[in-house]
């Protein structure tokens, strides 16, 4: 396991911020840099729809090219990690500032936004924050949208990479012997009944499964920390024992990261997650409900 600067985890502020708080920062003296992060397995080209109403001043972030690397092996995974300097050069198109806050969002619960989060804060950025319910939660606030593009200056931040823990595959093989290793995919991808986009279907062995989309209520919200940790504590996770994620190719997974961190634990990522993991013929998977 990467041997994690974790204490900028301890000065971090909540991952979540809701529509009330955002709307008062944004009118404050130090509003933050707002990021639309919007992607799906389906439409994965989110800007028509960020031209169509975005948040006022919220640059587009394109997840495939922005916040994956591309070129290499298929068992690093679907959407590898960029490196440190890519994604540098990334955000400072976005316009991020040194010490500006960051506010990522989406219209998919966060489960694309959350990407942003996780690799900012990995790469060393304190501030940053998932807008909780995203783009519906704001717009049924009754509050304001732009259209078009929003073209920020250039920015100036410097980022860094390894402020937030993570395993590759050896150690997501090697996991379930010292901690609980969460899969965060659909169930029945988990059970192995469908795989609409990986090599192989099933999970890891010995991983449990928390799918993801459980973790935010009938409005689109966020559990509360009580309710989501007595949820990963019924699939085996325990306060103080290590916990990593993993999911598809290493996106949703990231949800998942703020909804243990929300909970209290600090969670580790496995960024390659099940597409990296099925990749590998020699990686044995399982199937059914158990863990295997």
């Amino acid at each position: 396991m990467d041997t994690a600067d974790t204490a900028a985890g301890a000065s971090a502020p909540h991952p979540l911020v809701s529509v009330a708080e955002l709307e008062r920062s944004l009118r404050g003296d130090r509003p933050p840099r707002l990021l639309d992060v919007r992607w799906r397995l389906d439409r994965p080209d989110g800007r028509p729809a960020h031209r169509e109403g975005h948040l006022p001043g919220a640059v587009y972030v394109d997840l495939g090219s922005e916040l994956a690397a591309h070129g290499l092996a298929a068992t690093d995974g679907r959407h590898p990690v960029p490196t440190p300097d890519e994604l540098e050069q990334s955000a400072q198109g976005w316009g991020l500032r040194e010490g500006e806050p960051v506010v990522v969002y989406d219209d998919l619960g966060g489960q694309s936004a959350a990407r942003a989060w996780w690799l900012l804060r990995a790469a060393g950025l304190a501030d940053v924050r998932l807008l909780d319910g995203g783009l519906a939660a704001w717009t049924a606030a009754g509050l304001p949208v732009e259209t078009g593009d929003v073209r920020p200056e250039p920015g100036d931040v410097v980022l860094g990479s390894g402020r937030l823990p993570t395993v590759d595959a050896d150690g997501a093989a090697a996991f379930p012997t010292h901690g609980t290793l969460v899969d965060s995919r659909a169930a029945e991808r988990y059970r192995g009944e469908v795989e609409p986009v990986d090599p192989r279907a099933g999970h890891v062995p010995g991983a449990v499964s928390v799918p993801t989309a459980g973790n935010l209520d009938a409005s689109g919200l966020f559990l509360d920390a009580d309710a989501l940790r007595a949820r990963y504590e019924e699939a085996g996770v325990r306060p103080g024992e290590p916990v990593a994620v993993y999911c598809g190719s290493g996106v949703t997974a990231a949800h998942a990261a703020v909804a243990l961190t929300v909970a209290g634990y600090d969670p580790v990522l496995f960024p390659g997650s099940w597409s990296a993991w099925s990749s590998d013929p020699d990686r044995p998977v399982a199937t059914g409900a158990e863990p295997g």
